[in-house]
C-alpha cells in the first residue's frame, strides 16, 4: 500500500474529503516524523511501535565488487509489529480471542 492508496481508501470509506484526507496522511507521518528525529518511541496501539536505534560503526563489503569498506555509526528506525498485528497477519485477517490476536 502507498501514500496515495492510503489517501484513497480514508476518500472511499467517505471519511474526509480528497484534500482532508491528504492534509490528514500528511500531518500524521510529519507528526510521527517529528517524534523520531527527537529520539522518542512511537507506539500505535494494535499496530505496532517505531523505535530509533543507534547502530556502531562496522565494516562491510561492496556487494559488487567485494571490496571492503567502513560503514559509519548511524540512527537506523525499527518496527516491532504489535501482538494483534502479528496475530491477524498470521491468520488472514481473523480474530481469534483465544490468542488474543
Amino acid at each position: 500500500m502507498t501514500k496515495s492508496d492510503l489517501i484513497n481508501r480514508l476518500v472511499q470509506t467517505g471519511a474526509a474529503s480528497r484534500t482532508d484526507a491528504q492534509a490528514l496522511v500528511d500531518a500524521v507521518f510529519a507528526a510521527m516524523k517529528e517524534s523520531l528525529v527527537a529520539g522518542e518511541t512511537v507506539k500505535l496501539h494494535g499496530f505496532g511501535n517505531f523505535l530509533v536505534r543507534d547502530k556502531a560503526a562496522c565494516r562491510g563489503r561492496n556487494p559488487k565488487t567485494g571490496a571492503p569498506l567502513a560503514i559509519p555509526a548511524h540512527r537506523a528506525v525499527r518496527f516491532h509489529a504489535s501482538p494483534v498485528l502479528r496475530g491477524a497477519t498470521n491468520m488472514g485477517g481473523q480474530h481469534d480471542p483465544e490468542r488474543g490476536a
